[in-house]
């Protein structure tokens, strides 16, 4: 019986606030010429996705689109439409060309109180508009694996209750964002896992992915090997020769659980 093919490893990048539009645009054209020749995402090993600026998304998406790689928004409002001023909605976004959108990162938790009805309000509105969350989860302070991957656990439960479809819940440890280093790969294995037993429990998240973030940078992914499924890159992606250096390592394609 022959074995099937191991998944693509998902390489997310959150360009947050940092690039200007143009700046936004060229990066986004280096990305568009590497995935192109790189032999890890023509041989479908990886698949990209990038989260720019709002008023970016549409000309990124020209830019990238025909690589094949994904466009989505940093946050989406609650609702679909009505007097929100600011706001934006699911369904423009779907409309623009939007595949994901980010939701419960701990920066907007921590700058803007976002507690766990708004994310589970904004991931719902993700799924019911056809968009993809990104579903940013991790504990607040380092502890021992074991208990991270409860913690984490029982908040994907309180997050994802009653709602279906695919999810990427993107496993972040609020300690280690912006750190020096990354969590230890024992620590970031047990949580992945325990996360992946849990979406593989539940056919009404079949097709959903668990990636890492927080200080993610090169042989991470190696180090991991298939206890996960891709990985959520901050500012050291924004240097697009920092990319390559992560698709490099899948130039032997590695495993995913």
């Amino acid at each position: 019986m022959v074995s099937p093919a191991p998944s693509p490893v998902l390489l997310g990048v959150s360009l947050k606030m940092y690039f200007g539009h143009h700046q936004t645009l060229n990066w986004a054209r280096k990305v568009a010429d590497l995935a192109h020749r790189h032999p890890a995402v023509t041989s479908g090993a990886a698949r990209l996705f990038v989260l720019p600026a709002f008023p970016t998304i549409v000309p990124t998406a020209g830019v990238l689109a025909p690589y094949d790689i994904a466009v989505g928004a940093q946050d989406l409002a609650t609702e679909d439409s009505g007097p929100y001023t600011g706001e934006v909605g699911g369904p423009v976004l779907k409309e623009i060309g939007c595949r994901y959108a980010e939701v419960g990162h701990a920066e907007r938790r921590r700058l803007y109180g976002e507690g766990d009805t708004v994310v589970a309000a904004k991931t719902a509105a993700a799924l019911r508009n056809g968009l993809t969350p990104v579903l940013c989860v991790g504990e607040r302070d380092h502890g021992t694996a074991r208990e991270a991957a409860d913690r984490t656990v029982a908040e994907v439960e309180r997050l994802l209750a009653g709602l279906e479809g695919p999810v990427v819940l993107a496993y972040e440890p609020q300690w280690a964002i912006g750190a020096p280093e990354p969590a230890s790969t024992e620590h970031i294995a047990t949580v992945c896992t325990a996360l992946r037993a849990w979406l593989d429990a539940r056919p009404r998240h079949t097709g959903s992915t668990v990636i890492y973030g927080g200080s993610a940078g090169p042989g991470l992914l190696t180090r991991l090997g298939g206890s996960v499924g891709g990985l959520f890159l901050g500012r050291f992606a924004h240097d697009p020769a920092n990319v390559e250096a992560i698709l490099d390592e899948l130039r032997t394609p590695v495993a995913v659980a």
